[in-house]
């Protein structure tokens, strides 16, 4: 056995030779000038924040080797809060690695009661369950394949409904995994599938709502993230730009069609917040468009998952203006937030909720809950999942808190669903 644990060690380090010498930082500003000073720093230093700073609040920023003095440099100068989060990202990286490979194998399975919840599934199992679940439940579930993506994978969603949506019942809609590195956000939309159809408790959710369940949005960056680079966020296009063969990929929360690129994106094709050379650009987010524009009059709630950070945030993140269904997205994602709250048995940071824009103190133009908002859906919202371990190690949350956070996760949206259907009227 110890030999075979330092096999594995050796096979997952290999696996992560882009990250020698990369280190990650907690940063800590104290106020908004110093968060002005490190978002300064993004593109001259080439940082990745994994999670949001805000003032008071530390958030964890990878930095490569060649810009570690001078980023180092002017956190002493502008007295910006820091301390160590990884000394070697390489290192911790494999750690992450042997986390999940320590979950038996079986696990990484359809069992008979659904996919798992042990460990993070490769895409190919997340596809077996979506079609197993269709096949199961058919009077119930529908699977839909739009389209391919930009590598030729197969974009997959469920359609969930009593009566194949030939009635006006109200829809929510739920996403996932645009962000290739998030992978907690897919656990928690299969097991809202799980809820509404494997191991039903809410029937009424079923009974009085249609639902659009699509867990990976950005399947070949989610590939790409699991077997090749951990820290992948964007999509695998190199279309979009002449350098694109070199910086391949589009930041597919910032390439839907409203406000595009006005405010924190970016034109260089080598940043993660890369917008893509126009709207739509990008076959994921065309794809969720497309399921917008189908269903739109009846969509009363949607929900984008990503992580990390506990928060439910919802328009105008563009420019942090109020939105006039202000009250109701305020006072919806607070009942949802406390619903997440009482459910779960973790230590996880209770979530915040806002303006996206107010609460991160960052404005981002092209998200999808801002174009979702501004078609007339009335409760759009980002949800920020818990990220890291309790005590903020690694860049994965253990596998065993995987199943809690789902749990959780669902009764949010179970809240969310019965305030959307309080408030929606058929247009």
């Amino acid at each position: 056995m110890k030999v075979l644990l330092v096999f594995l060690f050796t096979l997952v380090c290999a696996k992560h030779e882009l990250y020698e010498g990369w280190k990650s930082f907690f940063v800590k500003p104290s106020n908004v000038e110093q968060l002005n000073a490190l978002r300064n720093m993004v593109h001259k230093f080439e940082l990745d924040f994994i999670s949001h700073p805000t003032v008071h609040t530390a958030a964890v920023v990878v930095v490569k080797p060649p810009h570690q003095h001078g980023f180092l440099t002017i956190l002493a100068e502008e007295d910006i809060e820091h301390w160590i989060h990884v000394e070697d990202v390489k290192a911790q990286l494999a750690f992450d690695d042997q986390l999940i490979e320590a979950q038996h194998t079986t696990k990484r399975s359809i069992g008979t009661e659904g996919i798992t919840y042990e460990n993070y599934q490769p895409l190919e199992i997340i596809y077996e369950y979506l079609e197993t679940t269709a096949q199961k439940y058919n009077e119930t579930v529908t699977i839909v394949t739009p389209a391919n993506s930009f590598e030729g994978r197969p974009i997959k969603y469920l359609k969930v409904s009593k009566d194949n949506f030939r009635s006006n019942k109200p829809v929510i809609f739920i996403d996932a995994c645009i962000h290739a590195r998030e992978w907690i956000t897919i656990p928690a939309v299969t097991y809202a599938i799980h809820k509404l159809v494997e191991n039903v408790t809410e029937p009424d959710l079923l009974e009085n709502f249609d639902w659009i369940l699509l867990p990976v949005v950005n399947a070949d960056g989610y590939k790409y993230s699991y077997d090749v680079e951990r820290l992948w966020r964007k999509t695998r296009s190199t279309d979009q730009h002449v350098l694109g063969t070199i910086c391949p990929g589009v930041d597919g929360n910032r390439n839907y069609n409203f406000s595009w690129n006005s405010a924190g994106s970016g034109k260089n094709p080598c940043s993660d917040q890369f917008a893509g050379s126009k709207p739509f650009s990008e076959i994921e987010t065309r794809v969720v468009d497309g399921i917008l524009k189908e269903h739109i009059h009846k969509i009363a709630l949607y929900i984008s998952m990503h992580s990390f950070g506990s928060m439910i945030l919802y328009p105008w993140g563009h420019d942090g203006t109020i939105s006039k269904e202000e009250s109701i997205l305020h006072d919806a994602g607070i009942k949802m937030a406390d619903e997440i709250f009482q459910s779960s048995t973790l230590q996880f940071p209770k979530y915040k909720v806002g303006n996206s824009a107010i609460l991160l103190d960052y404005t981002a133009s092209g998200a999808s809950d801002d174009y979702t908002h501004s078609l007339g859906v009335p409760l759009t919202y980002t949800f920020e999942l818990p990220g890291f371990d309790l005590d903020g190690s690694g860049f994965i949350l253990n596998p065993k808190y995987i199943k809690q956070v789902s749990v959780d996760t669902w009764a949010g949206v179970v809240t969310g669903a019965r305030e959307a259907g309080k408030i929606f009227t058929i247009t």
